[in-house]
């Protein structure tokens, strides 16, 4: 057996080689299953990115519409929502909304 070892030792270290290496492909740190894994993080972050970055424009526009140059429609579009106040003789309707 160890002289058939011998004749065969290229081929048995090629294949251990082969076999380590494709494993490695697949499966490891570093390997394809992983890469399709971290490129799906990679575009839900961006989408995530996206959202953020929208609510902040949203954010700096409202800010300054409160800054020292008030906005008094702004102001009274606020006040109608949080407090339900209109003007006499005005209809006030609620309009439910799911979204978040």
């Amino acid at each position: 057996m160890l002289t058939k070892i011998k004749k065969n030792y290229f081929i048995l270290i090629s294949t251990i080689l082969f076999l380590y290496f494709f494993f490695n492909f697949l499966d490891g740190e570093r390997g394809l299953i992983s890469y399709f894994a971290k490129k799906t993080s990679l575009e839900e972050l961006k989408n995530k990115k996206i959202l953020i970055v929208k609510k902040i424009e949203n954010l700096e526009i409202k800010n300054s519409l409160l800054t020292n140059n008030l906005d008094l429609d702004y102001i009274e579009i606020l006040i109608r929502q949080k407090f339900l106040f209109g003007k006499e003789g005005e209809k006030i309707y609620l309009i439910k909304n799911y979204e978040n």
